[in-house]
């Protein structure tokens, strides 16, 4: 069974082909529509955090370009586009089963466990700082809930827009 939306999309094609407007394709003709929408919500995220990273700070590097944590979560923006443009193409099968299961995961690890594993990190390098070792010590934070939530809104609504007009 493929969900309601459809007839939105229907509607939504008939009025462009009556309106003047050409609908562009910025994707290669033949894209696969999930996949477009999956790449377009990933490194939209992404390019989104790096967009207020640098009004944030007013300085970007190399490195910026594939830090993890901050905000939007570009992870659940990458899981919640796949889920919703699975189950708008073919509604609820079992990829999209799959797709759900794989977005919990990844969101609960975002929020949980790289979250506490991140702050770890951090109390361990006050350590090192405090007991004056040198070291070159990497850790990552996770993401907080108000970042992995933006990212699921940017997901989706990625995965509703290329729904609707491509």
């Amino acid at each position: 069974p493929r969900c309601n939306i459809k007839k939105y999309r229907y509607e939504s094609e008939k009025r462009q082909k009556n309106s003047s407007f050409k609908n562009p394709k910025i994707f290669l003709p033949r894209m696969n529509k999930i996949i477009a929408d999956v790449l377009l919500a990933g490194f939209g995220a992404q390019t989104l955090k790096l967009i207020l990273y640098w009004f944030r700070h007013k300085r970007l590097s190399w490195h910026d370009l594939v830090v993890t944590g901050g905000m939007p979560s570009s992870h659940t923006a990458f899981v919640t586009a796949l889920a919703t443009s699975i189950y708008f193409e073919e509604g609820i099968t079992t990829a999209f089963a799959v797709s759900l299961v794989l977005a919990f995961i990844v969101i609960r690890d975002a929020l949980g466990v790289r979250r506490t594993v991140g702050q770890e990190g951090k109390e361990i390098e006050r350590l090192l700082r405090l007991h004056k070792l040198k070291s070159k010590f990497h850790y990552a934070l996770g993401h907080k809930p108000s970042e992995v939530i933006v990212g699921a809104i940017f997901g989706m609504g990625t995965a509703l827009l290329v729904y609707l007009f491509f």
